[in-house]
């Protein structure tokens, strides 16, 4: 501990030398905090010499960080990342959503809710700032429960600690064969087990969708071609048009993906049929739960009314109207 008459780093010290954590780079570290390279140089060499400690080692071709670097850029971030919440929740106190939502939505609901929500948005919260970055479950989650993210659209259970989990609606998943294929031309609902008999083409690693067509296939003793992976649900669906295998697509996707391919054909399973819940989940410890409670609401609203393929959950907040498991009443996973 340093005596208490040391200065304490200022927090623009404690940016300068995030940027070029981040960055490894000084040129592209005061390029992105819109300050010179020579004040930003200063910035840091300033914070080292308030800790009395090197934390990065400078080259003329790169910039490297001490240890003692990686382990102050780690506190750097959650002090910013303090202060930042701090100056949000006291704007809020005086005027909700005065400053950004950052939202991640996972690729595979993205295309599908994205167009019944972006409008609503506007309309409903003309101050609302948001901004949405769409990546795997894994990226989002990471990111939620580091700051960068601030709400997440994805499917639910996360099975992580500290969020609050909102179920907006359920859907059934639907068994994409190409159209001169056998089942094509079966009538009736599915059993799950059929897949056993099936290729079955998936999205690569890392994707939610893929896990749960994984599950559903080892429940029955299904495999999967692991020679045949897809980066994308257009990509997948284009592969089961052309003869590839068969696959899981969730129904909101259908009317997007399946209406061009007249080489595809979809079925149904027996209830109850596999398939996923989607929801928001956010940081049981914000300071902005009520806002992000608002706007799980207006999304329960929005795609309930739009008519989508699915079945809603209770309205968030309520006490569930039995419409679609799980209950719609927000779920806080305990904090670690």
């Amino acid at each position: 501990m340093f005596p208490i008459s040391d200065p304490a780093p200022t927090l623009a010290q404690l940016r300068a030398f995030l940027a070029v954590a981040e960055h490894l780079h000084f040129r592209e570290a005061a390029h992105s905090l819109r300050m010179s390279q020579s004040a930003l140089s200063s910035a840091v060499s300033a914070l080292e010499e308030t800790l009395h400690t090197r934390l990065l080692e400078r080259t003329t071709r790169k910039v490297l960080l001490t240890p003692t670097g990686e382990q102050v850029a780690v506190h750097a971030a959650r002090v910013l990342k303090a202060v930042d919440d701090l100056m949000g929740e006291a704007a809020h106190s005086r005027e909700p959503f005065s400053t950004p939502v950052h939202l991640g939505v996972i690729p595979t609901v993205a295309p599908y809710v994205l167009p019944v929500l972006l409008p609503m948005f506007g309309q409903a919260f003309p101050l609302l700032k948001l901004t949405v970055h769409e990546a795997k479950t894994e990226t989002i989650v990471e990111e939620l429960r580091e700051g960068r993210l601030d709400m997440v659209l994805l499917a639910l259970p996360t099975e992580t600690t500290g969020l609050v989990e909102v179920p907006l609606y359920h859907e059934d998943f639907l068994l994409a064969v190409p159209q001169d294929h056998a089942l094509a031309r079966q009538s009736g609902p599915l059993a799950r087990d059929v897949l056993k008999d099936l290729d079955i083409v998936l999205l690569n690693q890392g994707h939610c969708l893929r896990e749960q067509a994984m599950d559903i296939c080892r429940e029955v003793g299904a495999r999967a071609t692991a020679a045949t992976y897809a980066t994308s649900l257009p990509t997948l669906v284009h592969l089961v048009a052309g003869g590839l295998g068969v696959t899981l697509i969730p129904e909101s996707a259908v009317p997007v993906e399946t209406g061009k391919h007249a080489r595809l054909a979809l079925r149904r399973f027996r209830a109850p049929a596999p398939g996923r819940t989607i929801g928001l989940a956010y940081r049981a410890s914000s300071g902005r739960a009520a806002e992000y409670r608002r706007l799980a609401e207006a999304v329960h609203a929005a795609v309930a009314g739009r008519g989508l393929p699915v079945r809603m959950a209770a309205r968030p907040g309520t006490d569930g109207d039995g419409t679609s498991p799980p209950p719609g009443s927000p779920v806080t996973a305990p904090a670690r």
